[in-house]
């Protein structure tokens, strides 16, 4: 992604505070393939992501923790006329409600005691098309969320706020 002028007017709106948002629900998967387990917290653990999650340790980090917003699994579910979108079907770890996930590109957060960074967009794989049924992939495309990696260690409970920091809260985040 091209770096944006930091004098420029779209710069200075997205450094900007945006609103927080809540943890909707959080999810582990304990085995490649298999299904989500729904929790009420998880450890996020630095360098590793979520413990007891089949990805802890291997997401090289990128892919440490997948977020989505549960008013996209809302519109995935309108898009297959049916009711709103199962979180555990989307395969992501954590869903959020009353934040634009987008909004926190290229920048750190706070959930519960956890700092994650943004790293990129999440991309619907062809499991949607078999967990959501036919057409499943196409209403995902868009609304996959986002990965992030874990910068500063914590506990993520369901109903935690989910906190863009700012440019002078991210290097306290960091320890500088």
């Amino acid at each position: 992604m091209t770096a944006l002028n930091p004098e420029s007017d779209v710069a200075k709106l997205m450094a900007k505070p945006s609103r927080t948002g809540t943890v909707a629900w959080i999810g582990l998967r304990p085995e490649r393939r298999g299904p989500l387990q729904s929790v009420q917290e998880a450890e996020a653990v630095v360098g590793s992501g979520l413990a007891g999650d089949h990805f802890h340790g291997q997401g090289g980090g990128k892919r440490e923790v997948t977020l989505i917003q549960g008013e996209h699994l809302d519109a995935v579910g309108d898009f297959l006329h049916g009711p709103s979108g199962d979180p555990s079907l989307a395969r992501r770890n954590i869903v959020v409600r009353g934040i634009n996930l987008f909004s926190l590109q290229e920048r750190r957060f706070r959930i519960g005691s956890a700092v994650l960074e943004h790293t990129g967009p999440c991309h619907p794989c062809s499991r949607m098309e078999e967990n959501f049924g036919p057409g499943g992939y196409n209403a995902m495309r868009g609304h996959g969320g986002i990965t992030a990696r874990v910068v500063e260690g914590g506990t993520l409970r369901v109903g935690d706020a989910v906190e863009k920091l700012l440019l002078g809260e991210e290097v306290e985040a960091a320890g500088g």
